[in-house]
């Protein structure tokens, strides 16, 4: 059995646990987690995501979670808004670069914060997961929608499946793109359901990643 899948197997008994429900460890700071994966292993990642949300209900019977796609909500505000059919069309008149301009105002992070909080409704669930992360870049950087998600979760745990590495304090989308996190240290996120003594975060062996996954 691989790392990953010794990790993975791990995730249903971590987040039915009530230590994980109850943000034991955290203090009072928002319960922000991280499962950092190998962006080459998304697939796999994937399916166990949908996996865990299945076998939730018979683990922890009327526990409330919610599982949202980052880059599944980003295509469905823009098609509430009527943008999506324009911005596809734009994309083949102008590029990449004319696209990401047009849209700069409407996927500002603030505003992808408040869409999200509409859609993951953090406050009826016990448990929100988010994945998507690879897909929804450039148009979203993971980093700035976290900075802005701090003051609209309340309590419910939020577990980040991210394609790439997570240190304590910042990401690397794809294992080379490095965000800083400006929320609190050490509580944003906590290393892929496993907890080291000192930090949150057990790291997985340092492999560099140039793949990127979709």
């Amino acid at each position: 059995m691989t790392d990953l899948n010794e990790r993975l197997n791990k995730i249903l008994d971590r987040v039915t646990s009530d230590d994980f429900l109850s943000g034991h460890g955290l203090g009072k700071e928002i319960p922000f987690y991280a499962f950092d994966y190998p962006p080459e292993d998304e697939l796999v990642v994937r399916d166990h995501i949908h996996f865990v949300v299945s076998q939730i209900p018979k683990k922890h019977p009327g526990l409330r979670v919610i599982h949202v796609n980052l880059f599944q909500m980003i295509v469905d505000y823009l098609r509430q808004r009527n943008l999506f059919d324009k911005a596809i069309a734009l994309q083949k008149a102008g590029g990449n670069e004319a696209v990401f301009a047009a849209l700069k105002a409407p996927l500002d992070a603030s505003r992808v914060a408040n869409v999200f909080e509409r859609t993951a409704r953090p406050k009826d669930h016990d448990i929100v997961f988010v994945s998507g992360v690879g897909s929804a870049y450039p148009l979203l950087r993971t980093h700035s929608l976290l900075n802005n998600l701090h003051p609209l979760t309340g309590n419910t745990p939020l577990v980040l499946f991210y394609p790439g590495k997570y240190d304590g304090q910042s990401l690397r989308l794809f294992g080379t793109l490095q965000d800083l996190i400006t929320v609190p240290s050490g509580s944003l996120i906590d290393r892929g359901i496993h907890k080291h003594e000192d930090q949150g975060i057990i790291r997985e062996t340092d492999r560099s990643v140039h793949q990127r996954c979709y």
